[in-house]
């Protein structure tokens, strides 16, 4: 395969920036990164692919709905119209026989190397019923060996579950934990010192901070206290105005150390799209702008992308360019072990590139030297 380079004014290589600079790749990895003369670069900025650890849908197509190789490669190429070049197609509280097809369908995908897919997320359904949100109550049970059978597989790349740490137990944390399984805690009414067994348990992360999850008070500091007072810990947060408050986002970003706070998409179906609604369930989902509303009139999941998530924390929270664009590639990447060969512009690294304005938005898009758009 013969080598590429692209040649831009201004480039973030996930921890500095640098100008007038050349990258060259081939066989989907970066092979060097150079000076460039100023008068031979484009006057764009160049950032390392966004790694989105929870998205369900987009391009038109949900997975749970329709767990097939096409609905990855739908909604890969729609995220990676924004920017993302590394995703954990999302599964929701579902049923035992779901579960068991989109674990066959990600097997397919990463035996296959379909672009852009890590591995999987399972979102429940091992939930906390008050804290359920959109997620179907017919569905939500107890860890099973059925479920454990699933976790257990080698075969699936990155995984990852959301767990409820009231309905399971420590020792059952431990055990998703020896099975390779990155466990998050969300959808909880928790008490904070049931929270803490589960990190310590060997949970690490926690699910769309804020929403679903037992709040912090002054006598009780709840699954969000014990979140944002805990190190080492890393959190995904949906920075789309509507999931969190401008405030509460500040003060995530202020109790986390740098690294643990991780931008999140958790997007739907209409991602990518001009779709006003979507079938959901039994039931359906309505888009108003950029906010999504289930019949119950809750949140349900999102439209944001990474690229516009990124954009609001620089604007609306004032967080660094440098910072945020870590908080999209670098910080995902660690927290899924990925960090030695995603997250960076450096020789080794895979070729997951991003071609950015000067407003974030995405104008050309590799996912391993491939290029999408």
């Amino acid at each position: 395969m013969s080598t590429e380079q692209i040649a831009v004014a201004k480039l973030f290589d996930g921890e500095n920036w640098q100008h007038n600079v050349r990258v060259s790749f081939s066989n989907g990895l970066i092979h060097s990164v150079t000076a460039a003369n100023v008068n031979e670069v484009q006057n764009l900025t160049l950032v390392p692919g966004f790694i989105d650890v929870q998205v369900n849908g987009g391009g038109g197509a949900l997975f749970n709905t329709a767990p097939t190789l096409q609905t990855l490669r739908t909604m890969v190429k729609a995220h990676a119209g924004f920017g993302s070049t590394a995703l954990l197609p999302t599964v929701i509280t579902d049923s035992v026989a779901v579960m068991q097809q989109t674990a066959d369908v990600i097997a397919s995908a990463i035996a296959s190397k379909l672009p852009g897919v890590l591995g999987v997320h399972f979102e429940g359904p091992h939930l906390s019923v008050p804290k359920k949100g959109v997620h179907p109550v017919a569905h939500i049970r107890p860890l099973s060996e059925q479920e454990l059978a699933i976790y257990a597989r080698t075969d699936l790349g990155v995984k990852m579950v959301t767990v409820a740490p009231e309905n399971i137990s420590p020792a059952q944390i431990s055990q998703l934990v020896a099975l390779n399984v990155i466990v998050c805690l969300g959808h909880s009414n928790a008490e904070g010192a049931v929270v803490e067994a589960a990190i310590a348990a060997g949970a690490t992360g926690f699910t769309h901070l804020y929403n679903a999850m037992s709040p912090l008070t002054s006598r009780e500091p709840g699954m969000v206290g014990v979140a944002l007072a805990d190190p080492d810990t890393w959190c995904g947060i949906i920075f789309d105005g509507h999931h969190v408050h401008p405030t509460a986002a500040k003060l995530a970003l202020a109790s986390k150390p740098r690294g643990k706070l991780i931008i999140v998409t958790d997007a739907m179906s209409p991602v990518g799209t001009t779709d006003t609604e979507f079938a959901f369930f039994d039931g359906k989902v309505t888009r108003s702008g950029n906010k999504l509303t289930a019949e119950s009139g809750q949140l349900a999941g999102s439209v944001l992308d990474m690229a516009g998530a990124v954009q609001y924390a620089v604007t609306e929270l004032g967080v660094e360019q440098g910072e945020a664009l870590r908080m999209a590639s670098l910080y995902p990447a660690e927290f899924i072990g990925q960090a030695s060969t995603m997250g960076r512009i450096a020789p080794g690294y895979r070729a997951d590139l991003v071609l950015l304005d000067d407003a974030g938005v995405t104008q050309q898009c590799w996912i391993g030297g491939e290029l999408q758009l």
